[in-house]
C-alpha cells in the first residue's frame, strides 16, 4: 500500500541519514526514524480516509434520494484509493454489496459481499443470509462465525445468526449461539427474550430492531404488514382503556 511504502521510505531516509551523515548513534537514528514513520503514516492515512469519507457521504445522500445507481457509481470511484490504504477495497465492496442487497439484486450483491470487510457486520450478515438462501449452510455458519468473532458486541448480529440457524432447522445450534451472544454482549434483553422464545418453540421476534432488521429481507412484506397492523391494533386497545 502506497501510504505504508511512503512511510517506510521516510523511515529509511531519516534513520540512515542521521546515522551515516549526522553520526547519530544507531538507537537514536532508529528512534527518530520510527517517529517519522508513525507521523507520516498517520497523516497519510487520515488524508486518504478523509477523501473516502467525502465519497461515502455523497453516496449516502444519493441513496436517501433513491438514486441507487448513482450511489454505486460514486462508491466505485473510491476504488482509486484502494492501493493507498489497507482495507479500503473490502470496505467499498461491503458498501456496494449492501446497496445491491437493499435493492433486492441479490446476485450482484453476493459478488461484492464475498469480498467485503469482515468487521462490517451488516455486510457480513447479508452475506450469511445469501449463503442460507443458496442452501450453503456450512458457508453460512463460517461467515457468521467470522462476523461474530469480529463484532462480538452487536446483539442484532447474534440474533440474525440464530434466526438463520433456526430457519435451516438447526434449533439447538441457534440456542447455543444465543447463549454465547448473551455472554459476549453482556446480557442484551432482546437476546434473552428470543432465547426464551426458541426454547419454548416460539417464533423469534425481530421487529424490535426496526429498519435494522427489515434491511435483511428475511420476512415477506405481507407478514410485516400483518405484524405492524396487529401492533397498531394492540396500541389502540390500550388507548381505549
Amino acid at each position: 500500500m502506497y501510504n505504508m511504502a511512503i512511510a517506510l521510505l521516510l523511515f529509511t531516509l531519516v534513520t540512515f541519514g542521521l546515522f551515516l551523515v549526522a553520526s547519530l548513534p544507531l538507537w537514536g537514528a532508529l528512534l527518530a526514524g520510527m517517529v517519522a514513520f508513525t507521523a507520516a503514516y498517520v497523516l497519510l492515512s487520515r488524508h486518504t480516509f478523509k477523501k473516502l469519507g467525502a465519497l461515502l457521504e455523497i453516496a449516502q445522500r444519493d441513496l436517501q434520494a433513491g438514486r441507487g445507481e448513482k450511489a454505486i457509481k460514486t462508491l466505485e470511484s473510491g476504488y482509486k484509493y484502494a492501493p493507498w490504504q489497507f482495507y479500503i477495497g473490502p470496505q467499498l465492496n461491503a458498501q456496494i454489496g449492501m446497496v445491491y442487497y437493499l435493492r433486492r439484486e441479490f446476485g450482484e450483491a453476493f459478488e461484492y459481499l464475498q469480498k467485503s470487510f469482515v468487521r462490517h457486520w451488516v455486510a457480513m450478515g447479508m452475506l450469511g443470509v445469501c449463503y442460507m438462501k443458496r442452501n450453503k449452510t456450512g458457508k453460512m455458519v463460517e461467515t457468521f462465525d467470522k462476523a461474530t468473532a469480529a463484532s462480538k458486541k452487536e446483539p442484532m448480529l447474534w440474533n440474525l445468526y440464530a434466526f438463520c440457524l433456526e430457519k435451516v432447522g438447526e434449533k439447538e445450534k441457534a440456542i447455543a449461539v444465543m447463549e454465547k451472544g448473551i455472554k459476549k454482549t453482556g446480557g442484551d434483553e432482546r437476546l434473552r427474550a428470543n432465547l426464551e422464545a426458541l426454547k419454548e418453540g416460539k417464533r423469534m421476534k425481530m421487529m424490535a430492531y426496526g429498519d435494522l432488521w427489515y434491511q435483511f429481507h428475511l420476512e415477506k412484506q405481507g407478514t410485516l404488514i400483518r405484524q405492524q397492523t396487529k401492533a397498531i391494533q394492540g396500541r389502540r386497545k390500550i388507548v381505549r382503556r
